[in-house]
């Protein structure tokens, strides 16, 4: 089955990283992940992963760059492309000091050019740049459309069906399709067939309530039986909760620890 994990940075916005760690195994979750290890100064990673050793918490991926390319460069500009392999580099060493196996990478934003095969192409350079260290340092790289309608205006990938074709065109073992239920509602729906088409490439997923965001038994998805359905398909990764709660965030845990618990 799915091993739930929680991503921590909507969560106790106002605790360290680590302590927000000790607030979600509290509540009963033994994985977590988070965003940049470098975002707002200090995050002081060591004591978040000494913590999760300690405890016996999984650290589930980190991400390598924003959405709009700001942090880590853009894939779609291949001018971008020397800095975004670096920051793929730098990536992996905090990685594996905090014992991490992924990392979210996504595509950047759409640039005022008419070529579009240009930065698909760029795209897919890109990747396959970093493809070639990844596999070197046995790190997978995790391929994330999301959604253009409410949060990632003018973000360059916005379909599974894109994204699944861009990670089979990259061919690596090292490369997947980060599945995130919430955006794809929201761009395609149909999320329980589109999972089933691409399952074979599909390494991660992350999941909340559509819409708002919220809890994932807030709002039109049936998540107990979309759980139900990705487990039976054989898949033994990760399913990260990346959700803004509406409640107070640890009373808010505990009902995804239950509704998570009773799916299976």
């Amino acid at each position: 089955m799915p091993r739930i994990d929680i991503c921590i940075e909507p969560l106790f916005t106002d605790l360290p990283l680590v302590e927000r760690a000790k607030r979600v195994h509290d509540a009963g979750f033994d994985a977590i992940e988070f965003w940049f290890y470098d975002m707002g100064g200090d995050r002081k990673i060591g004591e978040l992963a000494s913590y999760c050793r300690s405890a016996g918490m999984l650290i589930s991926d980190i991400v390598v760059n924003s959405p709009d390319g700001k942090i880590g460069g853009s894939l779609t500009d291949p001018a971008d492309r020397p800095k975004y392999v670096e920051r793929v580099k730098e990536s992996i060493r905090v990685a594996k000091d905090i014992g991490c196996e992924k990392l979210i990478t996504c595509t950047g934003n759409f640039l005022p050019l008419p070529d579009l095969q240009r930065q698909r192409e760029s795209v897919l350079h890109s990747l396959k740049a970093a493809c070639e260290v990844c596999e070197k340092e046995g790190i997978t790289l995790l391929l994330e459309p999301l959604n253009t309608a409410v949060d990632h205006k003018g973000y360059f990938l916005d379909s599974a069906d894109k994204g699944a074709e861009i990670v089979r065109e990259v061919g690596s073992p090292n490369m997947k399709l980060l599945f995130d239920v919430y955006h794809m509602q929201i761009m395609q729906g149909n999320v329980i067939a589109r999972i089933e088409n691409y399952i074979d490439v599909i390494g991660h997923f992350h999941a909340a309530g559509v819409p708002g965001r919220h809890e994932l038994d807030d709002g039109e998805l049936n998540y107990p039986e979309i759980i139900r359905r990705i487990d039976a398909l054989g898949y033994k990764g990760c399913l990260g909760l990346e959700y803004w709660p509406s409640l107070e965030p640890g009373e808010s845990l505990r009902r995804m620890r239950d509704l998570t618990r009773q799916t299976f």
